[in-house]
């Protein structure tokens, strides 16, 4: 770990990300609770302010990936960060003008921008992060994620409710600016060497090809679709799980979703240990197969749980476990990519998450009124032991075939969440 802090790429990236994410919260709570008042709590405006997050990922996604391998990567974070800065200006003025409305903007303009920038992150660590270092990193990004989870709803509550919206979204523009900064003392990236001209169309199908003639790829593909699809079917029903199954206040519901997040931070922690001793290595066919086998068998326990010690101890363990397989998945994918791919396969992961994950949520409420919450978390569960049988298909080591390059030049990315 001591190699990784004193890699000057690592430290300037986290920082960058470090200040986004406090911008993300203070942004996602904000517009939260300034919709909700807004509107008088119309169910509708709050999932309005949902699709307007969710909605560029799937639009843009893909074009951010491959446009992420045509462009310079430092460059292309430093201009998304100068346009978040910019496109706040306007809704701020919109804002304090009385039309409330230009949030839904200021949600989409963030989420677009993302799809661009972190692609390129991702980049700038595969090219200077060296392999034998990747799951520290990634680990690292995690643990920081995990924090965040636990504190950012907290730093966003209070910086709205001390402040207001104004003071919100004007503290936005200072911590994109210093996010800039950071990340213009990144070392200049060359321009990527393209002998012919070719569409982002046909760069997206290369992207494609790249992915079917990889079996680690394909067999992560499965993976991802499989937790997305678990996750997105209890998720909009954890509130039930508390006031239903364990019969406590809604209120309760923070509770159980601080022990995630402190599961998910001891997990990152404990990940970054493991990879930075190299214990790891080799390992991660096993660590992922068991990994989604408890994860389904402590997902249907807390589906039958009536008891909250039992339910909370099933949801630290969850957590660990979530942040574990997602730096061993991310680890894999970093590791098995050429640096030419990394954009176009970041943009075709993420949509596939997204919409699994959005499917599982669309189709909850109803499985639920056709059978039961229990029921719906056992199904979950199976869901998770099914992919237990898909990581069987992976291999130890990355995915590259002899004679391929990984594009590592002098020395390293995590997983952002936005």
């Amino acid at each position: 770990m001591k190699t990784l802090l004193g890699n000057r790429v690592f430290v300037l990236v986290m920082a960058s990300d470090l200040l986004q994410q406090i911008g993300i919260w203070i942004r996602n709570m904000a517009l939260l609770y300034f919709v909700v008042a807004q509107t008088n709590g119309d169910p509708i405006a709050v999932s309005l302010l949902t699709v307007a997050e969710y909605a560029p990922i799937f639009i843009f996604s893909i074009i951010g990936g491959v446009l992420a391998d045509r462009w310079r990567p430092k460059r292309t974070m430093i201009i998304g960060d100068l346009l978040s800065l910019l496109s706040i200006a306007p809704i701020l003025w919109a804002v304090q003008a009385g039309y409330w409305q230009a949030v839904f903007v200021a949600a989409g303009v963030s989420a677009i921008v993302s799809q661009f920038s972190q692609p390129s992150s991702m980049k700038m660590f595969k090219r200077y992060v060296p392999d034998s270092q990747v799951g520290s990193a990634i680990a690292f990004s995690q643990t920081m994620s995990s924090l965040f989870i636990i504190g950012g709803p907290v730093l966003g509550t209070f910086i709205y409710t001390r402040y207001g919206i104004s003071f919100s979204l004007s503290s936005l523009l200072v911590l994109f600016a210093l996010s800039a900064l950071c990340l213009s003392l990144l070392p200049k990236s060359e321009p990527v060497d393209r002998t012919e001209r070719t569409s982002v169309y046909a760069e997206w199908k290369s992207g494609l090809g790249y992915v079917k003639g990889k079996r680690q790829l394909l067999v992560l593909f499965g993976l991802f679709a499989l937790i997305a699809l678990s996750a997105g079917l209890i998720q909009p029903l954890e509130i039930f799980l508390i006031t239903e199954r364990l019969q406590l206040p809604e209120a309760s519901l923070q509770w159980f979703t601080a022990v995630s997040g402190m599961g998910m931070l001891l997990g990152g922690i404990l990940a970054g240990v493991l990879s930075a001793g190299g214990h790891l290595l080799g390992k991660e066919r096993r660590i992922l197969l068991l990994g989604t086998l408890v994860f389904g068998a402590a997902t249907i326990v807390e589906g039958l749980s009536l008891w909250p010690f039992l339910t909370g101890s099933m949801r630290l363990m969850t957590g660990v476990l979530l942040a574990f397989m997602q730096t061993v998945m991310a680890t894999i994918m970093l590791t098995s990519v050429e640096e030419r791919y990394v954009g176009r396969i970041n943009g075709l992961f993420t949509p596939l998450f997204t919409g699994f994950l959005l499917l599982g949520t669309a189709c909850a409420g109803v499985y639920m009124h056709a059978t039961s919450l229990t029921f719906v978390f056992i199904t979950s569960g199976l869901i998770l032991g099914a992919a237990s049988f898909v990581t069987l298909g992976l291999r130890s080591g990355p995915a590259l075939a002899p004679g391929e390059s990984v594009a590592v030049v002098p020395r390293a990315p995590g997983l952002e969440a936005e």
